[in-house]
C-alpha cells in the first residue's frame, strides 16, 4: 500500500473543493492516484466537517451533506467574513442563505410518531386497495361498452340486411 505525503493529500483537497470541484475522475487521471484511494480521502474529510465535493457540478448540484456543512461553517460569520468565505468557494452569499433557509425549513416539518407513521401506512395500503378495485371495474365497464358497440354495429346490420329482404 503506497504512502502519500500530507502535500499530496492536500493539493488533492485543494482541487475537490470549491472553487476548483475537479470530479475524482479527473483528479485521479491528473495525479495517477487511484479512484478508491480518493473517495476514502474524500470521505474522510468530510467526516471532518470539510466541504468537498470533488465534482465539477454548480453549488445547487451539490449534497445535502456539503450544502449542511456550507451552512454549519457560516453560522457565526459576519457579513465580510461571509463574503470571503464564499469568494474563496466560488459561492454567493444569497446561496449559503437559501441553503440556511431550507435547513431550517427541513426542521420545522412535524415528526410523525411511530403510531401516526402506522395510520398513514394503513391509509395507504386502504387507498392501493380502493385503486385497485377502481382499475378492475373500469376494465370492466370498459369491456361491457366495447360489447354493446359491437352488439348495435350487428343490430344495424341486421336491420339493414332484413330492409334489403323486404323490398325485394
Amino acid at each position: 500500500m503506497r504512502r502519500y505525503s500530507e502535500a499530496v493529500k492536500a493539493d488533492v483537497r485543494r482541487r475537490m473543493s470549491p472553487p476548483h470541484r475537479q470530479s475524482v475522475a479527473q483528479i485521479s487521471a491528473a495525479l495517477g492516484i487511484h479512484i478508491v484511494t480518493l473517495y476514502n480521502w474524500r470521505k474522510a474529510w468530510r467526516l471532518q466537517g470539510e466541504v468537498v465535493p470533488a465534482s465539477e457540478k454548480e453549488p445547487e448540484g451539490w449534497s445535502a451533506a456539503d450544502k449542511f456543512t456550507v451552512v454549519l461553517d457560516t453560522a457565526g460569520l459576519n457579513a465580510t467574513e461571509l463574503s470571503a468565505y464564499c469568494r474563496e468557494r466560488g459561492l454567493y452569499p444569497v446561496q449559503v442563505e437559501r441553503w440556511r433557509q431550507a435547513a431550517q425549513d427541513a426542521n420545522e416539518k412535524p415528526v410523525l410518531t411511530l403510531k401516526e407513521q402506522k395510520e398513514l401506512e394503513k391509509l395507504r395500503a386502504q387507498d392501493q386497495r380502493e385503486i385497485k378495485a377502481l382499475k378492475k371495474e373500469l376494465q370492466r365497464k370498459e369491456k361491457a361498452m366495447a360489447e354493446m358497440a359491437d352488439l348495435l354495429v350487428l343490430r344495424k346490420k341486421w336491420e339493414a340486411f332484413c330492409s334489403e329482404d323486404a323490398e325485394g
